[in-house]
């Protein structure tokens, strides 16, 4: 844990007892703050007072002695409107911060050159967090990983010289971090999401440059740009006085980063060097991960790791359950479960990346549905729908892709199965990329493919790949 001693002897209010907020709770009364805790659902209070915390309706008491407002991610900052815990705090005049932000100052406080890497983008954010910490680990560093990937950055050790901390970050974590400043940023890739949370792309894009707006000066902004949004926010960074190092996966750069036929190149003053090699590396296949691998490499490099240690990681790293995560064999069948395909966009990088697809789609539908996954769809022998988007995913692919309706995980597994051995293609891959979130069949995206994963091991004759 990580005490936070900046609010020492102040009272601080905290919304959001889930796995952060409680987090954040501890790590203040470690460091000496009384902490008054709030939290819409009866359960999380209960769990709160359990853990020996004054619990409250935060709407009953009075702000006018409350330092800050530390916010749980999940409670929107501005849009659609405020939550009303940030109302009554932008009343009183308190500032409204997250668990991020009580981490840079600690930071600040007592190890201001701890190397800290934050990563964000649309998609592909935590796979390159695990596979940057990963890299770091096999090079020697005494490495910490967390925010938005899993355990709660407070609940990490604390920094110290030599000790590198490696945090994924949404987009709603940035936004109540106002003083984020890493060792080095990674900005991979901006598309339309999470509207609703931001209002307008435009904003979004702006709250997500602010993870390398804030780069120390010392430090380094990798940015993805092969999208226009991060081509503009790296000119700006650039024009700002930060260094920037550009990558693409899309086309040659005169000064950056690039991956060329699966090898890892940087380029810099009209000179090449091949850096790491990436071809026939199962846990980072296709273009998307092409990019997040050159993004980690590029931010292992930043910190001096050596190439040879560069390709013991790259080759070694096991990748992410539910991301392209390749579950078993059946004889030429692949089976790869890409729950976390939770978006169109998300979808295109895994039907991208393999040929004779049988693919299993649908769940709660997002905006626009798969109608711009269409230049995918000749990739796609047979299409098996499931959930609350198998009519409307149904239309869109009539007289362009046979499907049928599957309904469930259950029908669509064997179903897709049997036809992907008796299809005669080389290398048929059954692959689980939904491209839609699963609420209307499960609780979250790891419950669907822990689902996906049991259903296909469980089917004769299968072998689990390792």
């Amino acid at each position: 844990m990580i005490p936070v001693t900046s609010f020492a002897g102040k009272t601080i209010a905290v919304f959001g007892l889930g796995g952060s907020g409680l987090a954040s709770c501890h790590a203040l009364k470690a460091g000496g703050a009384e902490v008054i805790a709030g939290d819409d659902s009866a359960d999380n209070l209960a769990k709160a007072a359990q853990a020996g915390f004054i619990t409250a309706d935060l709407r009953k008491v009075s702000w006018v002695n409350f330092a800050a407002l530390v916010l749980t991610p999940g409670a929107p900052l501005t849009h659609p409107v405020p939550h009303w815990s940030v109302l009554a705090a932008r009343e009183a005049g308190v500032e409204v911060i997250g668990d991020i932000e009580l981490f840079c100052r600690e930071r600040r406080r007592h190890a201001p050159d701890a190397p800290f890497v934050a990563i964000t983008g649309t998609n592909g954010k935590s796979t390159t967090t695990a596979l940057t910490a990963h890299l770091m680990q096999v090079a020697g560093y005494d490495t910490q990983m967390g925010g938005n990937i899993g355990t709660a950055i407070l609940q990490l050790e604390r920094p110290r010289a030599g000790r590198v901390h490696v945090i994924e970050m949404s987009s709603y974590q940035i936004d109540l971090a106002p003083s984020l400043d890493p060792s080095v940023g990674i900005l991979l890739n901006i598309s339309e999401d999470h509207i609703d949370r931001h209002g307008s792309i435009e904003h979004y894009a702006s709250v997500k440059q602010r993870l390398i707006t804030g780069v120390q000066p010392q430090g380094a902004a990798i940015v993805g740009v092969d999208d226009g949004w991060c081509r503009a926010i790296a000119d700006r960074i650039e024009q700002s006085g930060k260094r920037v190092i550009r990558v693409s996966v899309k086309r040659p750069l005169a000064d950056g980063v690039t991956v060329e036929r699966g090898m890892i190149v940087r380029a810099a003053g009209g000179a090449r060097e091949e850096i790491a090699d990436i071809g026939g590396i199962g846990s980072l296949r296709g273009l998307h991960n092409a990019q997040n691998a050159a993004c980690a490499s590029a931010c292992a490099l930043a910190f001096g790791v050596s190439k040879d240690n560069l390709q013991k990681g790259l080759r070694s790293f096991p990748g992410l359950a539910h991301r392209m995560e390749q579950v078993g064999r059946r004889g030429a069948v692949l089976f790869v479960n890409d729950s976390k395909g939770t978006n169109a966009d998300a979808a295109a990088h895994a039907l991208s990346s393999f040929a004779d697809i049988f693919w299993i789609a649908g769940g709660k539908p997002k905006t626009g549905g798969i109608t711009g996954l269409a230049e995918y769809f000749s990739r796609i022998r047979k299409a098996y729908l499931i959930g609350e988007a198998a009519q409307e995913f149904a239309a869109t692919l009539e007289g362009r892709v046979p499907y049928e309706l599957s309904d469930t995980l259950e029908f669509a597994i064997p179903n897709a199965a049997r036809d992907a051995e008796t299809s005669g293609v080389p290398e048929p891959v059954v692959l689980l990329s939904p491209a839609c979130a699963s609420f209307d069949q499960y609780r979250n995206f790891e419950l669907r493919g822990n689902r996906f994963r049991d259903l296909v091991l469980a089917l004769p004759g299968v072998k689990k790949v390792v």
